[in-house]
């Protein structure tokens, strides 16, 4: 089957590899929509922490936000997944420890993370091996572009919620890219008045048409000061700053991750007396995605720009924008297309 690797810093090929084989409590899927996730692009420039905490090494075969139907599955697996429309989940953990078995396996030290942690080979391929634990099913009402957004947006969903975004809340989000998108409009369907503040002109002006009104490139605080901010970046300075405007008694939510140290003073939270909460996976939000999207609560379509093959992936890495791409801020790829 066909694959993209990252074999190096600013080196990728479309190869082939042999097809997975369904083990034991596994199920193989044909992949059918695939994101292009800011992590995927720092193991291309070499950037990604992984890299420099031997949790990761070159070859990676990246791609961890994806749909597809199941093809194949193996002893034990409920015979029901077999040609059913998935999504799943990223991280995969021992599945014995306290962590796993108290149901915090997204942080279990001994994980792996699909695409990206400890070798688990990627959805940037035509097929992919998924144990039948990280499955979750997907209703008609979801279509491919939708599903392999399911995983941003169950990453976004716990910022929202951490976030204590409702009714009568103002929401603060610092960042327009897909993360900071999302969570504009997870919060404003929550009922909370959002604020977008990013940098992008394009994404800005994406913001503006997918009902996202307070959105620019200048904070306007609202009489009543902020309830929560999220910070959807990867600046250094944002963490910090945002402590600053959040209102006492308020929350901050991390879920951008700078590539160096973002300092933030514990007085500030403490004289506040505001709740900082860090964001590392979807895993605890996939359902609750899976269930807003399935409603029609929220349509993320337009946050994908364009959909290409994999051969076409590299250019996008090397930042040459696809022909006709949209304003979003998101590219899916379709490894079956030439």
């Amino acid at each position: 089957m066909k694959a993209l690797t990252i074999t190096s810093p600013n080196n990728s090929i479309v190869e082939d590899v042999p097809e997975p084989v369904a083990g034991d409590n596994q199920v193989v899927v044909d992949v059918t929509r695939v994101g292009i996730c800011g992590t995927d692009q720092e193991f291309f420039t070499g950037e990604m922490v992984y890299l420099h905490s031997n949790q990761a090494k070159y070859p990676v075969r990246i791609g961890h936000e994806w749909c597809g139907i199941v093809s194949e599955i193996g002893k034990g697996v409920n015979p029901k997944w077999l040609g059913q429309r998935v999504t799943g989940d990223t991280m995969l953990g021992c599945g014995t420890c306290y962590r796993c078995t108290s149901g915090r396996q997204h942080v279990c030290d001994d994980r792996y993370e699909i695409g990206v942690r400890n070798g688990w080979p990627g959805a940037c391929a035509e097929k992919l091996l998924v144990p039948e634990r990280a499955l979750h099913a997907l209703p008609d009402s979801i279509d491919d572009a939708i599903g392999a957004l399911i995983e941003p947006a169950g990453n976004s969903l716990r910022a929202v919620e951490a976030a204590l975004a409702g009714p009568r809340k103002e929401i603060l989000i610092y960042g327009t890219g897909t993360i900071g998108l999302l969570c504009a409009q997870l919060a404003q369907a929550a009922g909370a008045n959002v604020h977008l503040v990013g940098r992008n002109e394009r994404t800005i002006k994406l913001a503006h048409e997918i009902g996202i009104k307070n959105a620019g490139t200048d904070l306007v605080k609202p009489k009543t000061g902020f309830d929560g901010i999220i910070d959807a970046t990867n600046h250094k300075s944002i963490p910090h700053e945002i402590v600053q405007a959040v209102e006492p008694g308020g929350r901050v939510v991390y879920i951008g991750i700078s590539g160096e140290p973002s300092l933030i003073d514990s007085r500030d939270l403490a004289l506040k007396d505001v709740t900082a909460v860090g964001i590392l996976s979807a895993s605890p939000g996939l359902k609750g995605a899976i269930e807003i999207f399935a409603r029609g609560e929220v349509d993320p379509r337009p946050l994908i720009a364009a959909t290409i093959s994999l051969n076409e992936v590299h250019d996008v890495f090397m930042g040459k924008r696809p022909a006709g791409a949209g304003d979003g801020p998101k590219i899916h790829i379709d490894p079956r297309m030439k």
